[in-house]
């Protein structure tokens, strides 16, 4: 199990799932959301995407190797120029992509993204090396921040300790949309990254705040999946609170994770890992290992 750890790293803080892949195969797919809002899914996190007079802001932009079928989709949108990227977490699959439009665009980012590309990272005996310079945030911020542009107050809300300790949401309130980043795997099991400052309890935590403050009609960006609602991030939230509350349970009657994974705790949450990185016994050692056990 610790080597299928060693393997989700790779895909989730480092940039090897793109080495790993053929991405001349992946087609970029453009959702309008709202507003002066849309989505494009290729792989990696989903790009929240701005566009309208001022130029492009972007909101994570995946693996380097997409940069011109990300342009060609922007294109398709507008021939405006991209401005502005908006790093959600550090993540290599939603962060690749700056080395590229860094160089042009003005990147932003809450300070433990800079923090931890430029440092490089080591998550379960992996190391991700240094980003080149060119891919680092110009721009950083410890709580909030707000671009404003194309008619839009573009806000950036800090969330602590939740994928990871950079995670960043953003929010566009004239469009009426949300990007989550990867505080919202909609319809599979997340990745928290415990070693670089994540936990389920932050994402538990980060999720709730966005449902209580948001209005009911907002459009849902998540990190990995199709486009949501409310009614999509209230059900990760509630399936982070029964799985965690299962996991937590069972450690306070001694349980060890063994015994946890004979007893398949959680069973009831199948469904979130059918065709995905982690199935509920994998989710079962990543909850099992943030929450204390060893």
């Amino acid at each position: 199990m610790r080597k299928a750890f060693a393997v989700l790293i790779a895909l989730y803080a480092t940039a090897s799932l793109a080495q790993q892949q053929d991405l001349s195969k992946v087609d970029i797919k453009t959702v309008k959301v709202a507003g002066t809002v849309y989505m494009l899914m290729g792989s990696g996190g989903n790009i929240g995407v701005s566009v309208g007079d001022d130029g492009i802001v972007i909101i994570d932009d995946e693996f380097a190797p997409l940069a011109p079928k990300i342009i060609q989709a922007l294109n398709g949108i507008t021939d405006k120029p991209i401005k502005f990227i908006i790093n959600t977490h550090y993540h290599g699959d939603h962060t690749g992509g700056n080395e590229v439009f860094g160089r042009t665009g003005t990147i932003i980012a809450h300070d433990n993204v800079r923090k931890r590309l430029q440092t490089g990272t080591s998550a379960l005996g992996r190391t991700t090396p240094p980003a080149p310079k060119q891919a680092l945030p110009i721009v950083t911020f410890n709580d909030t921040a707000t671009v404003h542009v194309n008619g839009e107050d573009i806000r950036a809300m800090h969330f602590p300790h939740g994928h990871t300790d950079g995670d960043a949401v953003i929010y566009f309130p004239q469009s009426n949309v949300v990007h989550m980043g990867d505080d919202f795997f909609n319809g599979h099991f997340p990745f928290i990254d415990t070693e670089n400052g994540g936990s389920v309890k932050g994402m538990i935590a980060a999720g709730d705040k966005i449902l209580a403050s948001m209005p009911d009609d907002v459009k849902v960006i998540p990190g990995h999946g199709d486009l949501s609602d409310k009614a999509g991030l209230r059900r990760f939230v509630e399936m982070l609170r029964g799985t965690s509350g299962a996991v937590e349970r069972a450690m306070k009657a001694g349980r060890t994770l063994e015994q946890m994974k004979s007893d398949k705790i959680l069973a009831q949450w199948d469904e979130w890992g059918k065709d995905w990185f982690a199935n509920s016994q994998a989710f079962t050692e990543m909850l099992y290992r943030d929450l204390g056990g060893k």
